[in-house]
């Protein structure tokens, strides 16, 4: 009886420990506010759709981090929030915020994929307001 209580307390948290995997939005928001297009392409699935103001491209992993690249170089960031965060009714995550460069404000959207136990940026676009 006592080793049986012990497997199911090792199973149990087994599960526990796959459910904790880090969730992305919090960290690619660490990333969008630091500037850093090479830790934001950490999170790029394998093509990834940028619009950059009101200029949509589909990018690799590696051409979008270019293009992010330039964008945080002309557009260094002051001040970047998170406006708000949800899932669609299929269960996709997505975020919402506001990113502040200079005297211009954009819109930042953000779409995740899930894939098994990650989580991968599918869409991002910068919209200035």
């Amino acid at each position: 009886m006592r080793y049986s209580s012990i497997i199911l307390i090792f199973f149990l948290s087994l599960g526990t420990v796959r459910a904790q995997q880090p969730e992305a939005i919090p960290l690619v928001m660490e990333a969008i506010k630091a500037g850093s297009a090479r830790e934001l392409a950490r999170f790029f699935a394998a093509t990834v759709d940028i619009t950059l103001e009101g200029k949509p491209g589909n990018y690799s992993k590696a051409q979008g981090e270019l293009v992010l690249r330039d964008f945080f170089r002309s557009h260094p960031p002051d001040e970047f929030s998170v406006i708000h965060r949800g899932q669609s009714k299929g269960g996709q995550p997505f975020a919402i915020g506001q990113y502040k460069s200079g005297g211009d404000t954009y819109r930042v959207w953000l779409k995740i994929r899930n894939s098994g136990n990650q989580q991968f940026i599918e869409e991002i676009s910068f919209v200035k307001q």
